[in-house]
């Protein structure tokens, strides 16, 4: 809260840029509803306002910690009581809470501006999405951090835009048949594939809990990849000296 309040650039990140994303695709909705139908412009402003959500959940993780680097406080949080599960759970934590607000503000946003409602799935529905996206983008984060501590704010950048290689591949605004045949086989490795598609499913009035329940299984499997990554470039860093040399 401290450095959201006193940073224009996180404010902007965590808050201007989402909701401004969402205006812009929000548009484009209406464009779209003339000439393709009111459903597929429902898909793609659903699949942007969900996007920001996972955006934001790994944006908190990789972030959080350059913030700690940046203030020179990063050996201050390993040499205190805390240890490495509890630093992680606390970005989990800040994480949530972000992707939840910016979750309410675009679809309330969503709401009054485009007449969309992203809780017409259901609230159900909706709470599955969501944990599954959190849930993937703290594991991307943790990647990222794990990144970060090996190799210094030289990959810092990656905190901000390095998942974005990865949304075309995610079937965030269309479905994944879309997708030329050999990168339909990447597109499943990824559990936000899933959530979207289940999402697009709800929104058709279908039910989806067999992608969420794939999304599930991926996610469970990505976080205990991201976890060993995590703890294999912490050690790494630990004994090359990088890790000292961060706050240098």
């Amino acid at each position: 809260m401290y450095i959201t309040k006193h940073s224009f650039e996180v404010i902007n990140d965590i808050l201007f840029y989402p909701l401004f994303s969402v205006v812009v695709f929000g548009f484009m909705t209406l464009y779209l509803v003339g000439s393709t139908g009111k459903i597929i412009a429902n898909e793609v402003l659903a699949g942007m306002i969900y996007w920001q959500v996972l955006n934001i959940a790994q944006y908190s993780v990789g972030v959080g910690c350059l913030w700690d680097v940046w203030s020179r406080n990063l050996t201050n949080m390993f040499i205190s009581p805390i240890n490495i599960n509890e630093y992680l759970f606390s970005f989990a934590i800040s994480g949530t809470i972000k992707a939840l607000i910016i979750l309410i503000l675009t679809s309330t946003l969503s709401l009054y501006v485009f007449q969309f409602n992203i809780f017409s799935i259901g609230l159900f529905n909706t709470i599955l999405i969501f944990i599954n996206l959190v849930f993937f983008g703290f594991s991307f984060g943790v990647v990222m951090l794990g990144l970060i501590i090996r190799f210094g704010t030289k990959v810092a950048a990656f905190a901000w835009g390095f998942i974005n290689i990865f949304q075309p591949f995610m079937a965030v605004i269309y479905p994944v048949s879309i997708l030329p045949q050999p990168f339909r086989g990447i597109a499943y490795l990824f559990a936000p594939t899933y959530v979207f598609e289940a999402m697009r499913k709800n929104l058709n009035g279908q039910n989806a809990i067999t992608e969420i329940v794939y999304a599930l299984i991926l996610n469970i499997i990505f976080f205990i990849v991201a976890t060993i990554f995590f703890r294999f470039m912490l050690a790494k860093s630990k004994e090359s000296g990088a890790f000292a040399r961060l706050e240098g």
